[in-house]
């Protein structure tokens, strides 16, 4: 499909590169060297953009407002914007903003059109839904894999590599992150595709019947059975968790690796088989051959072609495109009248959240919340068990109305005790004066009575000094900075964006407080 793109950013240079990446795929380039001109642009050609392509970063602007602006423009194409920080937290704030797609400077022409691709296909409604369960039960194909990242964009690179030979191939990776999905698309884009792709988890079978299993058994209690190697005669036999392989069942696989000869249990019958191996695992084989619990030899053979699939919070550029996958694919399961979306503040939660189980753990989460989703758009609440995983993250408050509000018995600290014993005297006091009855003698001042109650601490700023006046607003400003600068660890960016504040503001204040701009650590408190 041809489209419409609007890029609007402040470089001459990114722009030109931007415009000859993008009409190299016969999309229709428009250019605004700012946000002022882009905003201007919009309103009077809004309804001809399918994409827009935003720097985040430029001088004068903060990306955040521009994005806000532009859906102030009744502008409903997807917002692509790029950055020259690769910091999560950067991705974070461009969800929450509600951009689609995040690209890091410099991108690649390949990059930009994949996103562009992506972004098209949400404008469309696409419904098909790519990632889908196809991939523990039928045919998948490199395209129905979400690869936003560069890193994911690679291991499909190589996989497609892979599938042009036979040659045995070694998925590396966590748990979750993906390996049967990326070994069912080199099948099919081998030329056994069509052929048996057959599946063994050598970590769920146990270790007296693995050997039985994947050879065959002539003297099982069921008659012959015929073992994995057999079923995958001509295609593919996928090999989950090796690194859980006996050591004496190793010694056959690797006589079946090297010559195509297997043995079933009971027999002494060899049998020849033509079988593409892919092994996966989660553990550094390397390092289990130097503890002695796999072979070397076997190493070798098997690790020819290894790939390493990136964890999912290495490529967090993913989270977006894979949630709005799941919840279009759920949706369609649940023959959902109108599918789920995912809101910008729920993208952002999913992305902030490093997934200890991957793919598989979002695709869970998001089966959850599709399943129990009260409204058409999945918000924060919807992922009340994330949320609480994320006590820091912006208005994470409101995992808190995800749950059912109880009412329990809770420990007083003493910080709590003194805090109500104030609120009660400054009440009688309060009352006393309304009432015109003097206060009485043994009745301490107010101000201290504060002091006493909120007393200074390493995250608190007192807004009271040591007599119980209030402080000077420069002075509490002051301390705030300083304390944001150590919080952020000086990126000022964010410090600025936390602070409310503009950036040329933060740093006349750093100015006036005599804190220096290029090391703000070295002053903050």
């Amino acid at each position: 499909m041809i489209a419409q793109i609007l890029v609007i950013d402040s470089d001459p240079i990114q722009r030109r590169l931007l415009k000859s990446a993008l009409e190299g795929y016969d999309h229709v380039v428009h250019m605004a060297e700012n946000g002022r001109a882009g905003l201007e642009f919009l309103r009077l050609h809004g309804d001809q953009i399918n994409v827009i392509v935003l720097d985040m970063m430029m001088p004068g602007t903060e990306g955040e407002s521009l994005l806000t602006a532009i859906q102030g423009t009744g502008v409903t194409a997807p917002v692509i914007v790029q950055t020259g920080q690769a910091e999560g937290d950067a991705l974070v704030r461009a969800m929450q903003a509600g951009a689609f797609d995040f690209v890091v400077k410099p991108v690649s022409p390949e990059r930009i059109a994949g996103s562009v691709v992506n972004a098209l296909k949400l404008e469309q409604k696409d419904g098909r839904g790519r990632g889908t369960r196809k991939g523990r039960a039928g045919t998948v194909q490199f395209g129905d894999i979400v690869s936003a990242s560069a890193d994911m964009m690679r291991v499909i690179d190589l996989a497609q590599r892979a599938a042009l030979s036979p040659i045995p191939v070694v998925l590396e990776g966590e748990t979750g992150v993906g390996k049967e999905l990326v070994a069912r698309a080199i099948q099919c884009s081998s030329d056994r595709a069509g052929k048996p792709f057959v599946t063994v988890n050598c970590g769920a079978i146990a270790a007296d019947l693995i050997e039985s299993v994947l050879f065959g058994d002539e003297k099982g209690s069921g008659g012959s059975q015929p073992g994995k190697f057999a079923e995958a005669d001509g295609g593919t036999l996928f090999l989950d968790e090796i690194g859980n392989l006996p050591l004496d069942v190793q010694v056959k696989l690797l006589r079946a690796v090297q010559f195509g000869e297997i043995e079933a249990v009971g027999s002494d019958a060899v049998r020849n088989v033509d079988v593409r191996l892919i092994s996966a695992t989660n553990k550094d084989l390397i390092e289990e051959v130097r503890e002695k619990r796999f072979r070397e030899d076997l190493y070798y053979r098997l690790n020819v072609f290894p790939i390493t699939i990136p964890a999912l919070r290495r490529r967090k550029e993913d989270i977006p495109h894979l949630a709005r996958v799941f919840a279009q694919r759920f949706s369609t399961e649940q023959h959902l009248a109108r599918p789920v979306t995912v809101g910008p503040a729920a993208l952002a939660l999913l992305t902030a959240h490093d997934w200890p189980g991957n793919v598989r753990e979002l695709e869970n989460a998001l089966f959850r919340a599709v399943v129990l989703a009260q409204d058409e758009q999945l918000t924060e609440a919807d992922f009340p068990q994330i949320a609480a995983q994320l006590p820091h993250f912006p208005n994470a408050e409101l995992k808190a109305g995800a749950a059912p509000v109880r009412t329990v018995a809770r420990a007083v600290s003493p910080a709590d005790e003194r805090r109500e014993a104030v609120a009660s005297e400054l009440s009688h006091r309060l009352a006393d004066g309304f009432l015109g009855r003097p206060a009485g003698p043994s009745r301490p001042d107010p101000r201290a009575l504060l002091a006493a109650a909120y007393p200074a601490s390493d995250n608190v700023i007192p807004t009271t000094d040591g007599t119980g006046d209030v402080r000077k607003l420069a002075d509490v400003e002051e301390e705030l900075i300083r304390f944001a600068l150590k919080f952020y660890r000086g990126q000022m960016s964010q410090v600025a964006r936390k602070l409310g504040i503009g950036r040329s503001t933060l740093y006349r204040k750093l100015k006036d407080y005599g804190i220096d701009p290029d090391n703000p650590l070295k002053e903050a408190a």
